[in-house]
Order: C-alpha cells, then structure tokens, then sequence
C-alpha cells in the first residue's frame, strides 16, 4: 500500500511540475507582435499587418488608391462577342469621398468621336488593394449604362477589364479592355 501511496505522489508531482513548466514555458514566448506598428486601422498577427480596407504596404502605410490616382492611362478596350476595338481613348482615376472609392473619368471612348460615352464619372470601389468594381449604375441618368470589374498586376503596372455597357433599350454589350 505504502508503494501505491509513493507512486501516486510521484505522479502526481511530475504532473505538477509538467504543468508548471507548460505555464512557464507559454508566458515566456516571444510577442511576434512586439515593436510591429500597424498603421492606419491595421492589426498585427503573427508578427504582420493586416490591413483595413484601403490601405496596404508592410505597415498599412500606402494608400490603395494610390496606383490608380494621379496618372492618365491609355486604355485599349474591345467588344467580346464582335471583337471589335473601340478607338484607344485615356481615362482618369480621382479619389472618392471614402479610402476605397475612386471616380473614373473618360470611361470607354465614343466610338469614332473620341471623346467620353459617359459625361460623369464612373463610380467604383476598390474591393481589396488590386481589385476595383463598377457596381450597375446609369452614370448620365440617360439609361446608358455601366457596370464590371478590373484587376491591377503591380509586375505590368496595368489594368485587365471586364465590363458591360447597356442602353436605354436594354441592350448589353460586354467589353474587356487593357489600360496602361
């Protein structure tokens, strides 16, 4: 009995110190978060950033909206079903009234008139640092419309597009397009 009684306590203390060591062990971990600042509405995690919506960069320092704003881009757009080219035209991109808003001006060339087909802005949305959306919407209130999406590849410094036009009648035609 008294053998039973020393192998209880001997496990029992080597639980213990097991245990003590875990806790010890645990609260002497290095903070990977230690001396990372996150900057504008970042969180760390394991060491890095991860950002609020419209920001980027190691420390969330960049704006997204930077790489589109403050720079004409030569746009090459051309009708899916038909492939027919619209004549290269150049947009703008301007900052919206919130981080992840931009305002496309100039968007898809007039065939043959080289101008606009949309007097207003386009709207968008930047939906991560590299993706921008054109949610539906009639940006002249005429019944011509506009809606899709484009990817920005830092390597190319270039946009690929996806888009539709519609008009009054109802008309979809769909569009890909290559800005630089």
């Amino acid at each position: 009995m008294l053998m039973k009684s020393i192998k209880h306590i001997a496990l029992t203390a080597i639980l213990a110190v097991s245990a003590f060591g875990a806790v010890l062990y645990t609260s002497c971990s290095k903070d990977a978060c230690k001396g990372v600042t996150c900057q504008n509405g970042g969180t760390c995690s394991g060491g890095n950033c991860t950002c609020a919506p419209g920001y980027e960069g190691t420390s969330c320092e960049a704006l997204s909206q930077s790489k589109f704003t403050g720079k004409t881009w030569t746009a090459s757009d051309k009708e899916v079903t038909s492939g027919s080219t619209i004549p290269t035209y150049v947009a703008t991109f301007t900052a919206g009234a919130t981080v992840t808003d931009l305002n496309i001006g100039d968007f898809s060339g007039k065939t043959g008139t080289g101008t606009s087909f949309f007097v207003n802005d386009v709207k968008a949305t930047l939906t991560d640092s590299v993706t921008v959306t054109i949610a539906s919407q009639a940006p002249d209130n005429d019944g011509y419309t506009v809606s899709g999406s484009g990817s920005y590849n830092a390597a190319t410094k270039q946009i690929t597009w996806t888009y539709t036009l519609g008009n009054p009648a109802g008309t979809l035609v769909s569009y890909t397009g290559s800005w630089q």
